[in-house]
């Protein structure tokens, strides 16, 4: 929704009312976009991370195959003198 800045003023309640709703609002002067009203995300609490962290490693833990370490894994490109073959 476009609204001219003019008209804003006295609509500003309900214009950030449907902005935080979803809907687009653009404010307009002179018929030209000049400002747009989008909703502040707010930071999820300590708590909400915490349990997000835990549930992405559980879920990495969950899906890691063992295998050889991948310290060693380049270890086929060099000779026993440390240098590249």
């Amino acid at each position: 929704m476009r609204v001219s800045v003019t008209d804003a003023k006295g609509q500003l309640t309900e214009l950030v009312r449907r902005a935080e709703a979803g809907d687009e609002v653009i404010l307009t002067r002179h018929g030209h976009a000049a400002v747009r009203l989008v909703p502040i995300k707010l930071q999820p609490d300590r708590a909400t991370r915490r349990s997000v962290l835990e549930a992405a490693r559980k879920s990495g833990a969950a899906k890691a195959a063992p295998g050889p370490s991948a310290a060693r894994s380049q270890d086929f490109l060099f000779g026993d003198d440390g240098l590249p073959k």
